[in-house]
Formats: C-alpha cells, structure tokens, sequence
C-alpha cells in the first residue's frame, strides 16, 4: 500500500493533490512544529500580471515549537474579505468560477478557530469537487521513519522549494489557462486554479502518469 505523509495546507498546489488522487492513504501531519511561510497557511493564485500569495494571519503562539494542531487562526487584517476578493478577481473569467463559488465563499463567512480544521473542511470539499476520495486521516503521532512503501512529502511540497528537485515524481500536467495567453502556463498553482479552469476534467489532470519513486 502506498502511503504519503502531507503536511496541512491553505488551498494547497497541485501537487499536493495528485498525491491525495493517486496514492492508497494519506496521513495528515498535525503534531510537526508551524512554520510560517509554507502551505500550511499560504496558497499561491494566478493574477493577470502574476502571482499572487494568500496568507491566513495566525495568533503568534506562545513557544516556538507549537504543534500545528493548536495554532488559531487571526482575525488580523480582514483576511477572509481580502482572500475572497483576490480569489473572486482572479477567476471570475475561468469557466467554472461561477459554477464552484457558493461551495467556496462560506469558508470566507465562517470562523474557525483552528488552521488545521479549516484546511481539512476546505481539503475535502475540493475531493468531493473533483471526485476523488483519498483514504485521508490526521497523523497521531510525528513519525521519523519511513518504510519503502512510505513517502514523506512534508516539508517537499513547499512555496520556497523547487518541486523539481524534491519532487521528482511530479510531473506538471499543462491545462488551459485564463491568462496563459498573457503569461504562459504557470505550474503547480493552488488546485482552485486548476478546478476553476478546469472543472470535472480536473481529475484527469491529476491522474496523469507519474513515477513512484522505488
């Protein structure tokens, strides 16, 4: 049984869904210490100039080493109202934005106290959006060692790192665009980018051939 560990994640890249799509079980760490700046509270979009970053604001947590399950998410900054405007002015175009919004804008309306509960509620929308059901659970404990039929894409799937060369089973599918005329297609984008553009036909994009590694 092939199994991946991910870390939790904001609106999470494409990559991190073609692991949720093709592998037998997915464990979910939530016991690593937060880091700011990676995909747990981040997600990357295309902007009709370039890219643009989200970030979820969190409560500074009172030691550095705070396991990811107990950060609270901020009310700083009006973010669920800066989130969903960006997101609304970058695919109101794309031919499915329209179709998918009201699955969406609740979690823009919605509290939630705690990150890894609303990357998890938005994580399962999105499978049941582009029908696929990963056999998906949070982990119970930091594991360290990994078994050959174990992958650990925790801190590889990551906006700082070139999935090139820490991801090498990943492989980019392209698919159509809204500015890819402008701009050329962009890899490895948020999966709203991929969803909004692409709706049902999403998942064949996901399943596209990739190699496991050995």
């Amino acid at each position: 049984m092939k199994t991946a560990y991910l870390s939790s994640a904001y609106l999470a890249p494409v990559e991190y869904y073609t692991k949720l799509a093709t592998y037998d079980k997915i464990f979910v760490e939530q016991h690593d210490h937060y880091m700011k700046q990676t995909y747990r509270n981040r997600c990357t979009i295309a902007g009709p100039d370039d890219e643009i970053a989200l970030s979820i604001p969190t409560v500074k947590p009172e030691s550095l080493k705070c396991p990811m399950k107990d950060i609270r998410i901020s009310d700083h900054g009006n973010w669920r109202h800066m989130h969903w405007n960006a997101i609304e002015s970058a695919y109101n175009s794309t031919p499915f934005f329209e179709y998918y919004k009201d699955d969406f804008y609740p979690f823009y309306e919605k509290r939630y106290e705690f990150l890894v509960d609303f990357n998890e509620e938005l994580c399962r929308l999105i499978c049941r959006l582009i029908d696929i059901e990963p056999n998906m659970e949070r982990t119970t404990e930091y594991k360290m060692n990994f078994t050959a039929e174990e992958s650990d894409f925790r801190e590889a799937i990551h906006p700082k790192k070139d999935f090139r060369q820490t991801d090498p089973e990943f492989i980019p599918q392209p698919y159509y665009q809204v500015f890819e005329t402008r701009n050329g297609f962009r890899p490895n984008l948020s999966i709203i980018d991929l969803l909004f553009n692409m709706g049902p036909e999403s998942l064949l994009v996901l399943q596209s051939p990739i190699t496991f590694q050995s």
